[in-house]
């Protein structure tokens, strides 16, 4: 089905409703093949969906009614279609809690790391939040029908070995630097999950509550996108939301947070009873892994952008996990996730900038690996081509050196065509950043490829990041080399 026909489909359901729409907006698509729109009538708006998948379709539906005849704070369902591919919801607006979080996190901005802080009217939104979600939990899941549920209707031992294999099949076994026995890592896996499975699972699990899916309007909040939900344990979704990896929520924070949701809990059942505590670890591990897989599948093979923006992020939470709260138990798989930490250099150049800076990512490469992926969702940028410069990995003396070594750039210094080279890369390079920052560009990619990524590439790529830092100040850079492993970073 074609977009204007879904529009026509959509117009008819207000038309249905005694509504008139006079303007239908597409609504730009997240992770998933759903489409939304924005029906503008005389009166308000409306959301208009659209999704092939009925099985989907019909869990949504089926527990927005439930939900809201409870009196939760989800969306109306106002008219569907026959075929049950198209209906239209109540519009929250485009106001959600991690666009709180972004801006908390840009105005408490400390230039030195980069990094904010959140501020109180933002925890309050957290608390908000958690209570919100005992509910949701706790009421919604009484009288529910879960055979609606899709793609299973409760988060079982199957359902964790799913997630454990995501993260097995789309992150670790597509980076080949980390090392590990299938056959031991999936004996873990099992033990893993048969632990986590005996978790208190009478509850609706909400499957993706973080804050992306939590709707801010008049200081209210509203939650969309649980056609995921299914019966499961408590702590999957207060995970969820803490541990959602660019909201950087700190921990000491988190803990606050999980005392003030036990606290909402105790109003319908004692924590302890439900093994709340003993089970959180586990579930911090759990969804790591599992959006680590998402980030994999949707980011790396996808080639969404804002999925492989995440992946640093993660990979930071999981790794501090595993010093705080090492998997012992599980040894094979605490040896996946000890050694996590190679992929740090790879994934640093896509920590956020500053905000309203150009950055500026500087790659050395070996043309023999393959060209370096753009993570920014651009399509790449320059590739400079140093192979038909004088060769140090040529000279014996120098085989073991690098071009970051003094010997290496002498050699290279010395040698009348590098500084042609050069010269040429500096302006070509800077008048790209003189006009990127004058249209308010956010990303520009620079790389230097040659036959091993050690010599000729390492040198190009580290002068031009030390003149860029010198020449543009104001602006963020980002170096990389690849073959190396080694990144630096200046933050403006």
């Amino acid at each position: 089905m074609q977009t204007p026909d879904i529009q026509n489909i959509l117009a008819e359901l207000t038309r249905s409703i005694g509504e008139t729409p006079y303007e239908i907006q597409s609504i730009a698509e997240s992770g998933s093949a759903r489409k939304y729109f924005r029906i503008i009538t005389w009166n308000g708006s409306l959301i208009g969906t659209y999704s092939n998948n009925v099985e989907e379709n019909e869990a949504f539906l089926t527990f927005s009614k439930h939900f809201h005849d409870l009196g939760l704070n989800v969306p109306e369902v106002f008219a569907i279609n026959a075929e049950r591919t198209c209906y239209l919801q109540s519009d929250f607006g485009d106001d959600n809690l991690f666009a709180h979080v972004l801006k908390a996190l840009i105005a408490n901005c400390v230039p030195s790391t980069g990094s904010g802080t959140l501020d109180e009217n933002v925890i309050e939104l957290y608390k908000k939040a958690l209570s919100h979600l005992v509910k949701l939990q706790v009421l919604g899941h009484k009288g529910l029908d879960y055979t609606k549920a899709y793609p299973t209707p409760s988060f079982d031992r199957q359902a964790i070995l799913d997630d454990l294999n995501y993260f097995k099949y789309y992150f670790v076994k597509p980076h080949e630097e980390i090392d590990f026995n299938e056959t031991r890592l999936g004996k873990d896996f099992e033990a893993f999950a048969d632990f986590v499975s005996l978790a208190p699972c009478d509850f609706f699990m909400y499957r993706d509550f973080q804050s992306r899916n939590i709707m801010v309007k008049d200081n209210e909040l509203y939650f969309i996108d649980f056609q995921g939900g299914r019966k499961g344990p408590l702590n999957y979704d207060v995970v969820s939301l803490l541990y959602q990896v660019k909201a950087q929520i700190p921990q000491a924070t988190r803990n606050e947070l999980v005392e003030y949701y036990k606290a909402e809990l105790s109003q319908y059942m004692s924590p302890e009873a439900v093994k709340f505590d003993t089970y959180q670890p586990y579930f911090v591990y759990l969804r790591l892994m599992q959006v680590l897989g998402a980030y994999g599948f949707r980011g790396l093979i996808q080639k969404k952008s804002h999925f492989i923006e995440s992946i640093p992020y993660a990979l930071r939470e999981i790794e501090t996990l595993s010093k705080t709260a090492p998997l012992t138990s599980y040894p094979e798989l605490q040896s996946v996730i000890s050694q996590l930490y190679k992929l740090d250099t790879k994934y640093a150049v896509l920590i956020a900038p500053p905000a309203g800076k150009l950055t500026v990512t500087i790659n050395s490469f070996s043309f023999k690996k393959g060209y370096p992926a753009d993570f920014s969702g651009n399509g790449g940028g320059f590739v400079f081509d140093c192979r038909a410069l004088p060769n140090p990995g040529r000279e014996p003396e120098f085989k073991t050196k690098t071009g970051r070594d003094w010997e290496v750039i002498d050699y290279l210094m010395a040698k009348p065509p590098v500084h042609v080279f050069l010269d040429h890369v500096k302006g070509i390079v800077g008048q790209s950043v003189d006009n990127y920052c004058e249209r308010h560009f956010s990303n520009l990619m620079v790389s230097f490829g040659c036959t091993g990524g050690q010599h000729r590439s390492v040198f190009f790529a580290q002068t031009i990041y030390e003149w860029l830092k010198a020449t543009y100040p104001d602006i963020h850079l980002k170096l990389n080399h690849i073959e190396r492993k080694i990144t630096e970073e200046h933050n403006a």
